[in-house]
């Protein structure tokens, strides 16, 4: 009797409670590689390829702890990135709320599998081999009941809380978190045309998936750190399996290239501005909102005065809105945004050469050389409109090279 008692006070193991913690955190981490590494990077996006062996032990570890089926997972992520942030995106903040995003992530994946649709449109290239038919998709939930009695076996009735956790972790942190935060809150490197940002520059509890601006930005890159202070696990992760020839990177984010002596606006200028557009809009952004403050600051006075400055209000209030593109705005807002531009010349021409600048890259029907011919135009007009800021800018776009 003594000995089933103790069996189930602590199963097999009879690990102390700092060790039983250990073992979760441990367990839980090994889910996160396998859905960064293996759902994310190598399914979804292909930006690596990774060897056999890698890639049926993640399938069988997230058929253990998650019960979710590749197939699924890959063709719902590849939705959001297609229909980001319109209708049609699976888990967009934008479309269904912050609240239930983050709350219930896991309910609109589940919706989202059963459309037929969206599996087969872009669930293609997945594993489809006979444990995926016949085990991990057709008894994809047998895998975390088989967890369940692992977990409790090892572990005595503790297991049972630490199962708990398992089953969470991934619909918390992925579903939630990154789905739902990684579209609300954080900073942003890149003006990609979506709200996506990083939680933090250290990609440690999500392997890297913290890094979620980045990601949007450039999508099929295996690695998502691109400033000197980020910090992506799941790259690290990567590098070992790499080194131990486990696995192959396929695709990186491109780097920046300025040739200091570039006097002339040339093709390889057109292919890098193409290339690193994202990163130039997120620039442009901070000089308007820098002349936004200044503009602030210099009606800031009058209002102090008492004297009621209508300007200097809705500025302050839609300052962060001025280098959005209309389809993004409110018609409230964009009215307030007009407004704003009919009082102010020089913040007027900012925003209308951004909206200029954008055309050179979002034009799908000009050719290379009319794109070129509008690129060398938008900078002499940057560079004669009398504007400190954008003609430093200009001179600075022409050194982009591929």
């Amino acid at each position: 009797m003594n000995q089933i008692l103790n069996f189930v006070a602590g199963g097999i193991l009879h690990l102390s409670w700092w060790q039983l913690v250990v073992v979760a955190l441990v367990l839980t981490h090994i889910t996160i590689a396998a859905v960064t590494i293996f759902l994310h990077r190598s399914q979804a996006h292909r930006g690596l390829d990774l060897h056999p062996i890698v890639m049926h032990f993640f399938r069988f570890w997230l058929w253990l702890t998650t019960g979710m089926v590749t197939k699924e997972w890959v063709a719902i992520h590849r939705k959001h990135h297609a229909k980001v942030e319109r209708e049609g995106d699976p888990h967009s903040p934008m479309v269904f709320g912050l609240s239930k995003v983050f709350f219930r992530g896991a309910e609109l994946y589940r919706d989202e599998a059963t459309n037929p649709e969206t599996l087969k449109r872009y669930g293609h290239g997945t594993p489809d081999d006979w444990m995926e038919r016949n085990v991990y998709t057709r008894h994809s939930l047998l895998g975390v009941l088989i967890m369940l009695v692992i977990d409790v076996a090892l572990f005595g009735a503790i297991g049972l809380t630490i199962w708990a956790v398992q089953m969470a972790w991934i619909p918390f942190w992925a579903a939630g978190v990154v789905n739902g935060l990684g579209h609300a809150w954080g900073y942003r490197n890149y003006a990609s045309p979506d709200t996506s940002t990083n939680v933090s520059p250290w990609g440690i509890i999500i392997g890297g998936e913290e890094l979620h601006n980045n990601h949007h930005a450039y999508g099929t890159s295996a690695k998502f750190s691109t400033k000197w202070y980020e910090f992506d696990l799941g790259w690290c992760y990567i590098q070992i399996l790499r080194a131990l020839g486990l696995a192959k990177v396929k695709k990186l984010a491109p780097k920046l290239k300025l040739e200091p002596a570039k006097t002339a606006v040339d093709a390889s200028t057109l292919q890098g501005v193409i290339t690193h557009r994202y990163e130039i809009l997120a620039r442009y952004a901070d000089m308007v909102r820098h002349a936004a403050s200044e503009e602030l600051a210099r009606l800031k006075p009058t209002r102090q005065k008492g004297s009621p400055n209508c300007n200097y209000s809705v500025l302050r209030r839609c300052k962060g809105w001025l280098c959005r593109s209309d389809d993004a705005l409110e018609p409230e807002q964009r009215a307030e945004v007009d407004s704003v531009l009919a009082h102010n010349q020089s913040l007027s021409t900012l925003v209308q050469m951004r909206r200029d600048l954008a055309r050179v890259w979002e034009s799908s029907s000009a050719s290379s050389e009319q794109l070129l011919a509008d690129l060398q135009a938008w900078c002499q007009r940057a560079q004669q409109s009398g504007i400190e800021s954008l003609e430093q800018f200009a001179y600075r776009l022409r050194r982009y090279a591929a």
